[in-house]
């Protein structure tokens, strides 16, 4: 294919990405405004105007940009404009690649039923077209392998999987909710993984999401870029009736009415001011303490989060204040499912009696009768914890907050506290949970928990707490 060719020429000929479009044009108008933006396109003056709308009234690049971040409301076209965007870079643009290597033009989704998306619609601009048809080579179920040799592949996010290739462009689908098990930042080390080899082979990074919470990658690069003049980076941002002028303002209205704050990011493309990050990155490296040997002289509390053994995992907490009421974390063990809940039981049993607290071991209410039982027949004692969740979480922050927590190095757990929210819930409480659903393993309300139980040296100290908690809440 011709690497003359511009985005802008190939969207519109009805022979090449025109033809996936299906000579729906209008509907387009403003992503091709963005896309001829980020290449460095002349624009006319109607354009230039939709430009500095979207762009935070900043001027257009000279020259195609190195970054391009659409942060774009739902409904909007964003993974069809992904597999037109790694169409176009992998089929018209020139790359040097040296003999019998693999060039490879990558999108990553949040999801796998995401990822088969896009791959479909780049599928789909492929085989609309005849022209487009005849330069490949193979398809598999991830991957389209092109007689320039070079292969869009289509994958889930992961920063373990994408080093050693040699990257022509990537595209980041949804980036906002990327989520990953051994990271609470997955969107950040995948950027850190795909910039070398991207720099290297002066390919272009695009990231295309709704936003979401005031945190990441897409937060970062809107908060730098939006609006601000250069050629390295463009960040565009809009709503869904700007981008998509087919949907329905009747539909829209009606959303919003039924959830106004998740409609603010949805439909207005705007990143939520009711969902912030419950502990700062600087409270989080306050508190851990990276190489610090268990303490066996002192008075310990112990609290567990006991599982069923099939959906949630099983955890523990023991820590002690030191003599400057700091709380010092010396145990915190997590076994996930599918597990046994007895043979849990009768270990972390058996590991808080090393430390002299098997009589008072801490608890929430789940399972009552059979977590008393089951450390009843240990020789250990289940005290209950009336308070909630959010409840702990609160009277908990104060330590934090004080800087008056020590933690063991424990990557899951580091995860989880940076992936806690805080926000009102609709009947104007506070609530603390759990950035994305289902996470297997909680050691981080243990953890808490066990905190705040460390708090019952003094009355006064409890009521302290609670001021505290009154002030931050306020």
């Amino acid at each position: 294919m011709s690497a003359t060719m511009t985005i802008d020429r190939a969207l519109t000929d009805q022979r090449l990405l025109g033809a996936g479009l299906d000579g729906d044009l209008v509907s387009w108008a403003t992503w091709l405004v963005v896309l001829k933006g980020a290449f460095g396109l002349q624009l006319s003056d109607d354009e230039l105007a939709t430009f500095h709308k979207i762009a935070g009234d900043r001027s257009p690049p000279a020259k195609r940009v190195r970054e391009l971040w659409a942060v774009i409301a739902r409904r909007s076209g964003k993974s069809r404009m992904a597999a037109v965007l790694a169409t176009f870079l992998a089929l018209f643009q020139r790359h040097k690649l040296a003999k019998g290597e693999t060039g490879y033009v990558l999108v990553l989704a949040a999801t796998q039923d995401q990822a088969k998306a896009v791959f479909s619609y780049c599928c789909g601009f492929i085989e609309a077209s005849e022209a487009l048809r005849r330069e490949v080579v193979g398809i598999t179920q991830h991957e389209i392998r092109l007689a320039n040799d070079v292969v869009i592949a289509v994958h889930v996010n992961s920063f373990r999987t994408i080093r050693g290739k040699t990257l022509l462009a990537c595209i980041f689908d949804e980036v906002s909710f990327w989520r990953d098990e051994a990271s609470a930042t997955p969107d950040i080390e995948v950027y850190r993984a795909v910039m070398p080899s991207l720099v290297a082979a002066n390919g272009m990074l695009i990231g295309i999401s709704t936003p979401y919470r005031r945190m990441g990658l897409l937060h970062a690069k809107h908060r730098d870029h939006f609006g601000v003049a250069g050629d390295d980076v463009l960040v565009g941002q809009g709503d869904a009736a700007t981008f998509n002028p087919a949907l329905s303002p009747a539909l829209i209205e009606a959303h919003r009415a039924s959830d106004p704050e998740a409609a603010v990011s949805e439909w207005d493309a705007q990143f939520r001011s009711d969902l912030v990050q419950f502990l700062s990155e600087d409270l989080i490296e306050l508190a851990t303490d990276h190489a610090r040997p268990p303490q066996r002289d002192v008075e310990y509390k112990c609290f567990v989060d006991a599982s069923g053994g099939r959906h949630d995992s099983y955890t523990i907490s023991i820590g002690h204040l030191d003599n400057s009421d700091r709380f010092i974390c010396d145990v915190l063990k997590g076994r996930e499912p599918p597990l046994n809940p007895q043979e849990v039981t009768r270990e972390y049993a058996a590991l808080a009696r090393e430390y002299r607290c098997e009589q008072r071991i801490y608890g929430d209410s789940y399972s009552a009768d059979w977590i008393v039982s089951a450390f009843a027949e240990c020789d250990a004692t289940y005290l209950r914890v009336e308070k909630i969740r959010s409840e702990i979480y609160l009277e908990g922050l104060p330590f934090f907050a004080r800087g008056l927590v020590s933690l063991p190095e424990h990557r899951r757990l580091e995860r989880e506290l940076r992936l806690l929210e805080r926000h009102v819930s609709r009947a104007g409480r506070d609530r603390v949970d759990m950035a994305g659903a289902g996470a297997t393993i909680m050691p981080t309300r243990c953890l808490v928990a066990c905190t705040w139980r460390c708090s019952a040296r003094a009355t006064n100290c409890r009521r302290s707490l609670a001021s505290a908690v009154t002030a931050q809440q306020s």
